[in-house]
């Protein structure tokens, strides 16, 4: 017996796209279920790359969001191409090589983004590298084997991420960072000073002020890099992480809203309502927010999955509005973060920075905004708790004497 439930076919295959297409079935969609994705094997997971996967902690099959019998029994066929181009008319998608097609009745963009790559003299050369992908990762620790010194261009998450793993390795690493602090788009001040101690603690170099100007090349193969201060450090390796740009090129061309990213709306709809998209493809609109955000991490991938999911299974829809939450891991710190802190205008501290287990409350206005909690889980599941409450935390409460933002949150928690 045919299905007459729809055909959903979901383009990208990473931590977004196989969400929705695991998401869809225990929602219980019957229709056909289509993920294409650009890479060779398995959908996995991205954020051990950078970390436990170089230390060598975690294995290439560890990294697998499931074994190739789980999308056997639930219906979900995998291809693997890259999509070349979207008929909307036609409701198809083109795939490269054979130039044959997918047709869809909802089509779900989950092309996420890539490396921005930096545009200077040198580049592309053997030795300079970003972390993106699982073939990324696996390039990079064959350079790692061999390498005594490297430059990490960017000091934000995966930036530092990388340094720890270098310096724990015993390289020599410098960081080059054109802001004056590190991770300085996402964190506070007094969390950037923690992290920046810990990062030299560990015999990371770091340079603020610093862009990459050049990279330095002997027999094809990188031998240092040139600053914007002319300065010149010899290194064997280099390793950016200087932002991602979303992949957004196949949806301009289809002629769909992009700005930052596709554009969507609190559904998680395009301008075409057969199609949808998600995760650090797409600018949305968020109460979290005072405009559209693009967001890349796996929290907004996996929560907008399921939300867009349920609505295609036909679930009542409603707004997207989950609150936004991140972490990284860099050496012996584990960093979790609730809320967005741009636009905060103070801070209080509880814990000892020191000590490396504090949180950062920011607040905007007298309001709590968002939590930065290091090695201190129990105040991140507080914190998250707290934003959810239309009034979660003044500062004023924060300042008294002995406050403890867990006993704070289970004392002022609304009756069940």
């Amino acid at each position: 017996m045919t299905s007459t439930a729809p055909t959903i076919v979901i383009v990208g295959a990473g931590q977004a796209g196989y969400q929705t297409a695991a998401s869809l079935r225990q929602e219980g969609h019957e229709g056909r279920i289509v993920l294409v994705g650009d890479e060779p094997g398995l959908p996995y997971q991205r954020p051990p790359l950078s970390k436990a996967y170089l230390l060598g902690k975690v294995q290439a099959g560890a990294l697998r969001f499931r074994q190739p019998e789980w999308y056997e029994q639930n219906r979900i066929e995998r291809v693997e191409a890259r999509v070349t181009g979207i008929d909307r008319a036609a409701r198809c998608v083109t795939l490269a090589g054979d130039a044959s097609s997918i047709g869809y009745d909802h089509l779900v963009l989950a092309l996420g983004a890539r490396n921005r790559v930096p545009a200077v003299p040198g580049v592309p050369c053997d030795g300079v590298l970003g972390i993106r992908t699982l073939a990324d990762a696996d390039a990079l620790a064959g350079h790692l084997s061999s390498a005594r010194r490297v430059v990490v261009v960017g000091a934000g998450f995966i930036g530092l991420e990388f340094a720890a793993v270098a310096a724990a390795r015993g390289l020599q690493v410098d960081v080059l960072e054109l802001g004056t602090r590190p991770m300085a788009r996402a964190l506070s001040e007094p969390t950037s000073a923690a992290f920046d101690a810990a990062h030299r603690q560990w015999g990371v170099s770091l340079h603020y002020g610093q862009a990459l100007q050049e990279v330095l090349a002997r027999s094809g193969r990188v031998s240092g890099v040139r600053t914007t201060d002319g300065s010149v450090i010899d290194c064997d390796l280099v390793v950016y992480g200087i932002g991602v740009l979303p992949n957004a090129e196949l949806a301009a061309q289809a002629g769909l809203a992009v700005d930052n990213g596709v554009c969507v709306d609190a559904l998680l709809q395009t301008s075409d309502p057969a199609i949808s998209a998600l995760g650090d493809l797409v600018s949305f609109p968020t109460p979290w927010a005072a405009q559209a955000i693009r967001l890349e991490s796996v929290q907004n991938a996996v929560d907008q999955a399921r939300a867009l999911a349920a609505r295609l299974a036909g679930k009542p829809a409603s707004p997207y509005a989950a609150l936004p939450w991140f972490w990284t891991d860099q050496g012996d710190l584990k960093l979790q973060i609730a809320g967005l802190s741009h636009g905060h205008d103070s801070t209080a501290v509880l814990g000892d920075a020191a000590a490396r287990q504090f949180s950062v409350l920011c607040f905007q206005a007298g309001r709590l905004v968002a939590v930065e909690s290091c090695n201190r889980p129990a105040d991140h599941m507080a914190a998250r708790k707290l934003l959810a409450r239309p009034d979660p935390l003044s500062a004023q409460q924060a300042a008294q004497p002995g406050f403890d933002l867990k006993a704070f949150e289970a004392a002022t928690r609304p009756a069940a």
